[in-house]
């Protein structure tokens, strides 16, 4: 069981990059996924979360109409496009998933208290 987290890299602001989460051994069809980043000194904070057909979503005020998440079943991957990116979107992206809290809310506001799975980050790097 993996969750395989891609597409950061170096980006100068007002630029766009697409992050790719990529479920193996599982299908994430039953689990809400969501996208974290943790900052250097600060804390992880959620995101972006998508439901299971992907009908509901929630977006942090500081992404929203900046990002959109999507999901793709057939590829078992879900996608974070990130366009008019800025300096303080630097950070390490992870993805994870979870079968158990029921809301995207939930599961972008509670994962300090842990979630079912989490994939290794991907760095994205916003230069002024």
């Amino acid at each position: 069981v993996q969750l395989q987290a891609s597409g950061g890299g170096l980006v100068q602001a007002g630029g766009s990059l697409r992050l790719s989460c990529a479920a193996s051994g599982f299908s994430s069809d039953y689990y809400i996924v969501g996208w974290f980043r943790q900052a250097p000194g600060k804390e992880r904070e959620g995101v972006s979360c998508i439901s299971l057909s992907g009908g509901m979503t929630y977006y942090a005020d500081s992404v929203k109409g900046r990002f959109t998440i999507s999901r793709d079943s057939a590829k078992n991957t879900v996608y974070l496009q990130m366009n008019s990116l800025k300096p303080e979107d630097t950070a390490v992206y992870y993805c994870a998933a979870d079968a158990h809290r029921g809301t995207v809310q939930a599961v972008c506001l509670n994962h300090i208290y842990g979630l079912d799975y989490w994939g290794k980050g991907t760095l994205v790097t916003v230069s002024a």
